[in-house]
């Protein structure tokens, strides 16, 4: 398959190109820099341009594009993070329509704050809907629009509900690592929120498994099987590393103080459903978060 990929050089979207390319796709890239390679392509939101070549022929969109939320939530900062997610997927349709491009696919990312962020004991799953419409809940709401937006433009749409990444060096994982190595690893806030979690591993395969299978459509949660509390998952994280763990566990204030709003995302957690993907016949290598830590260590 022709795949344009947006995000293609970001956490996810490196491992996934390569992946792809292993596999006999022919894998386009949009850059925000003009390149001599002839498989990536230039694009600018700001001048609404994407370089008509990379739709030519082209199967299947994966948008990954959008600015990290792991940054202070200033005002200008929350409509970065929309524009980065929203307005480039219109941008893409745009284009999509004016060369006449009709897709097989259209995948985009979304988050798992999609229900809300807070913490609670139900677990919740693809048909659950917003429970707080706060404002990743907003901003998750809105992107997935923006994805069904292409309804008319492509046989199927599918929006990866996405955990927090544990990859090697890049992501959460390494900042969480260092407290740790520092023997400083403690829960954060009550400690009892919980953190869903997915493997980069078992995230790149899970886009290829949506790519590949042209009967999956629509919104799934990605999500690991093994479901800690804030607490649980630094404490092991601290056994894997073999170092110390603190039991008294960085106030809630320390946190607001230092990000702000943003510390939401630290402080709250839900509890998600794998189910439904697993149900589609996906199968996590995954499962268990030591094991995860383990390869990551």
């Amino acid at each position: 398959m022709n795949i344009l990929i947006t995000g293609g050089t970001g956490l996810i979207g490196k491992i996934l190109v390569e992946k792809l390319k292993l596999k006999g796709h022919e894998v386009r890239v949009l850059m925000r820099k003009k390149t001599a390679d002839p498989l990536e392509f230039y694009w600018n939101l700001k001048d609404q341009f994407i370089n008509e070549s990379a739709f030519k022929n082209l199967d299947a969109i994966i948008h990954l594009a959008g600015a990290s939320i792991s940054e202070r939530w200033t005002d200008s900062y929350k409509k970065e993070l929309f524009s980065s997610r929203i307005d480039t997927a219109n941008l893409l349709k745009k284009y999509c329509i004016a060369n006449n491009v009709h897709l097989k696919s259209f995948i985009s990312a979304s988050g798992i704050n999609y229900y809300g962020t807070f913490t609670s004991d139900e677990i919740l799953d693809e048909n659950s809907g917003i429970v707080q419409p706060d404002f990743l809940a907003n901003l998750c709401k809105d992107w997935e629009n923006a994805a069904y937006n292409f309804a008319d433009l492509s046989d199927r749409i599918v929006c990866l509900r996405t955990a927090v990444v544990l990859a090697k060096n890049s992501g959460a994982f390494p900042l969480l690592k260092k407290t740790v190595d520092f023997n400083i690893g403690s829960g954060v806030g009550t400690g009892n929120q919980w953190m869903n979690w997915i493997h980069i591993d078992d995230l790149v395969d899970l886009y290829i498994f949506a790519l590949e299978n042209s009967k999956i459509q629509g919104n799934f949660n990605a999500v690991a099987d093994d479901l800690p509390s804030n607490q649980l998952f630094m404490k092991k994280l601290a056994k894997v590393c073999r170092k110390f763990f603190l039991p008294i566990n960085v106030p809630a204030f320390v946190l607001k103080l230092a990000f702000g709003e943003m510390s939401s995302i630290i402080l709250e957690g839900t509890r998600a459903s794998n189910k439904k993907i697993k149900s589609q016949g996906f199968d996590f290598k995954h499962r268990n978060l030591e094991e995860a830590f383990t390869t990551l260590v």
